[in-house]
């Protein structure tokens, strides 16, 4: 045969079984669990990594996103399975901007309706104790939204700067609980709840509430309402806080916001972090990064992904709140749900 001929069948299929084999070997040995799994692209599981969206020099100002729904459960993505937690990544990114020393400052990108109670608290308590331990500045700029949980995670910032088209304020607290009782009514079905004492089943969506029952809601209200209420005055009193107005718990777009004491100053996100870059002595080319499991092509302050497959909260048009505020569960929120 000359180097211009092909191979005959036999010596095609000669040629092709050790490559099938192999193929067949793959295939047995990923089902049965016993060959490693390959990353086609970079997920949940890989580390944060900081990578520079602009500016240069050594002394850094963070970016950090707090996009969705603030709570700590964790998503699920029909990709990667479970990715983490809102609350999960922005500590985590609080953590590698406290052990870095170069940055110098940070800003916070607020685009959020609230969520959890605790777990607005959590994140309040963490970005405070952020500035406490760097003093490095920190400064809020809000998006769409930063309400409720959203405004609550803002009150450490030393400035807060809303979007001219930001809704925020709802300062307060919402109790929800499902009631079932009317449509089990009309099918006949009926939940037999035996408890060790009357108050045991408060919030059950198997019956109405009791007078007692509401008044005991109430009072959870009203303490959870006055504990938010309180750390805004502590933050905002003397900004010229409208204190009554803010009270009662009404959104405000951000002109409105700027009056009653709860921004500082209506601007755009590059305003932001030229204002970070001031507080922390920084020239105005400071270098700005972000914390991502990979890197994007022309990669710019507005990407809130932090991996390709994504990981981020819902976005404020599209909050899945069935799947934070699950059937059948209760609770309090620091949530804006209109």
């Amino acid at each position: 045969m000359t180097s211009k001929e092909t191979a005959g069948p036999a010596a095609r299929r000669r040629i092709l079984s050790p490559v099938l084999l192999s193929l067949l070997a793959t295939l047995l040995l990923t089902t049965v669990g016993c060959f490693p799994r390959v990353k086609l692209m970079p997920d949940a599981g890989d580390p944060l990594k900081a990578y520079t969206l602009e500016g240069e020099g050594k002394e850094k100002v963070a970016l950090i996103n707090i996009n969705g729904v603030i709570s700590d459960a964790a998503h699920e993505n029909f990709m990667t399975g479970k990715t983490p937690s809102l609350l999960q990544e922005v500590i985590a990114q609080l953590q590698m901007a406290e052990a870095d020393p170069a940055v110098k400052a940070l800003v916070l990108k607020i685009n959020s309706p609230g969520g959890a109670i605790t777990a607005s608290d959590i994140l309040y308590q963490k970005i405070l104790r952020y500035k406490r331990k760097t003093g490095a500045p920190v400064v809020a700029a809000m998006m769409d939204v930063a309400a409720s949980g959203g405004y609550y995670v803002a009150l450490p910032a030393d400035r807060i700067i809303a979007h001219p088209t930001t809704l925020t304020g709802s300062v307060g607290v919402i109790f929800m609980t499902p009631k079932v009782q009317g449509l089990m009514d009309k099918i006949g079905l009926d939940v037999d709840v035996r408890t060790s004492g009357r108050n045991k089943d408060m919030g059950s969506p198997f019956r109405d509430t009791t007078e007692e029952e509401a008044a005991l809601f109430a009072s959870l209200i009203r303490y959870y309402g006055d504990r938010f209420m309180s750390l805004v005055e502590h933050h905002r009193g003397n900004r010229g806080l409208a204190a009554d107005e803010v009270a009662t718990a009404r959104i405000f777009p951000a002109a409105e916001a700027l009056r009653v004491g709860l921004i500082d100053q209506v601007g755009y996100l590059e305003e932001a972090l030229a204002a970070a870059k001031q507080l922390a002595g920084l020239p105005e080319n400071a270098r700005v990064i972000a914390y991502r499991r990979t890197a994007y092509p022309n990669d710019t302050i507005y990407n809130t992904l932090s991996t390709r497959l994504g990981e981020d909260g819902p976005s404020l048009i599209n909050i899945d709140l069935l799947d934070f505020l699950p059937a059948g569960s209760a609770g309090f929120y620091y949530l804006w749900r209109p």
